[in-house]
């Protein structure tokens, strides 16, 4: 079996729960995904990372980001195989707010000026968070290089994502898990 049946295949058994829910954007659904699912499994993590990177082949980029918790897993994993792989990347986690202490960053990592950075995520609904991700980038000097997820919901990210001026692609459609 191809990695991508591999990982479409631990997606569904693992990640696609059925059942009443609500989601962030405060929609109602019959399903929710928790990539996380997914992305904490060994197998699953390394088939995302593989498929990510193979996917990020032509782009050039220096840094993989991502807001943190859905992102967190690919981001280890993706600089784990670049190391193997003899690319040289750095990773970057984004938090919803800046910590208040310490170095009272929103941005963990070497974000340097010109820094051409790929924004990571799990699971994408609307692209609110990635947006948000994206803007921490560019206000700490760096430049979007690409928006990728594992998996989009359909429901408007890729839409608002590319409104806003930015290349996105996605693993799986919702629509293929389902």
């Amino acid at each position: 079996m191809k990695e991508r049946e591999q990982l479409k295949q631990i997606l569904v058994e693992r990640s696609i729960l059925k059942g009443d829910f609500t989601l962030v954007s405060g929609k109602k659904s019959t399903y929710y995904i928790n990539g996380k699912m997914t992305t904490l499994h060994s197998r699953g993590l390394y088939l995302a990372a593989s498929l990510l990177l193979d996917k990020l082949r032509e782009v050039k980029y220096d840094a993989f980001a991502g807001p943190v918790i859905g992102a967190d897993p690919v981001i280890g994993a993706l600089l784990a195989l670049a190391a193997e792989r003899g690319m040289e990347k750095e990773g970057l986690l984004i938090r919803k707010e800046a910590k208040g202490h310490g170095t009272q960053k929103k941005v963990e990592g070497n974000l340097r000026a010109g820094m051409k950075v790929i924004i990571l995520e799990d699971v994408v609904t609307t692209g609110g968070s990635l947006l948000q991700a994206a803007d921490a980038i560019v206000e700490g000097g760096g430049e979007i290089a690409g928006i990728h997820v594992l998996v989009d919901r359909e429901e408007g990210a890729a839409e608002n994502i590319r409104r806003a001026g930015y290349e996105f692609s996605a693993l799986f459609q919702v629509s293929e898990l389902l």
